[in-house]
């Protein structure tokens, strides 16, 4: 099944991609690597999961926020690649999380974004993950995550 079948079998559409809000490209590709720029849990045009976690963003949020951001990850991709089945391995995703003082769960919450690509691409989809806490995110964003892509 395309990768973009099974995105639909979940009800998923994946959203025209985020354009950049500063001076950088989405996707750089060199030899087989895509390397796809820090994403927001954006949609349409709104950032859906903002501030500190686990206050005023809950964990559960935030997770559906990891989630979305891994979704316009995919966007990303495909506009670069013109197809997802281009994908041959998601090799890495680097998580920074937004985290109120004393929270020390940002596995947890990246965990929406790592569960969605290994559903998504099966074994193709597990993946080596950084998880990182940080006072502010560009636009309140409570999270932000960039991916190295090994591509056919």
């Amino acid at each position: 099944m395309s990768v973009e079948n099974k995105l639909k079998e979940m009800g998923i559409e994946l959203p025209t991609p985020p354009a950049p809000v500063a001076a950088y490209v989405p996707v750089v590709q060199t030899g087989n690597l895509c390397f796809v720029s820090g994403q927001l849990p954006m949609k349409d045009g709104r950032v859906m999961a903002t501030g500190a976690i686990p206050s005023p963003c809950t964990i559960e949020n935030a997770k559906e926020g990891a989630r979305l951001t891994a979704i316009n990850i995919l966007a990303q991709l495909k506009s670069h690649l013109g197809s997802l089945d281009r994908v041959k391995r998601i090799v890495r995703i680097n998580g920074f999380v937004q985290s109120a003082n004393g929270f020390f769960k940002q596995p947890d919450v990246l965990n929406g974004a790592s569960e969605f690509l290994a559903e998504v691409f099966g074994d193709k989809g597990r993946h080596t993950r950084i998880a990182i806490g940080v006072y502010e995110l560009p636009l309140n964003a409570s999270m932000q995550i960039d991916a190295i892509v090994e591509v056919e």
